[in-house]
């Protein structure tokens, strides 16, 4: 909702997203369908994702950001599977978010591999790429 609010809607913040709950992909020639928790396209990718009765059942275009919220039952689809898939179609960045273990791992794709930019930890505050201009309190994401 954070980041929603500063990024989808721009208040607070620099606007300029379509982020969305749950979207079901069609990602490659094959396709791959995978559903990530939380996906993000910067605006002038996603246009059409603004949602009425012409909303697509699925994307095809993948998302310049997606996030993951791990779980044991979860965990080895999300960083094996779904960040192979991510980063052959050139989502820009990567969110791994454990509510377990309280970490949210930020990863860039750089050249065609993930670097891991940082693992924040507990009750922080984060500048996290690529919603960086806005500060995310992670205690108010593990209280959820």
């Amino acid at each position: 909702m954070k980041l929603g609010s500063a990024f989808d809607l721009g208040d607070g913040g620099p606007g300029g997203w379509v982020l969305l709950h749950g979207p079901e992909l069609h990602l490659g020639s094959r396709p791959d369908k995978v559903v990530p928790d939380l996906a993000g396209w910067k605006r002038e990718r996603m246009p059409e994702a603004l949602g009425d009765e012409d909303t697509p059942a699925h994307y095809d275009v993948p998302p310049d950001w997606a996030c993951e919220v791990i779980s044991p039952r979860t965990e080895r689809v999300d960083r094996g599977k779904k960040m192979r898939i991510y980063r052959r179609d050139g989502a820009g960045h990567v969110w791994l978010l454990s509510p377990l273990l309280r970490t949210l791992e930020v990863y860039r794709l750089e050249g065609g591999r993930w670097v891991l930019l940082e693992t924040y930890e507990e009750d922080v505050k984060v500048r996290a790429e690529p919603f960086d201009a806005v500060e995310l309190d992670l205690a108010a994401i593990w209280t959820r």
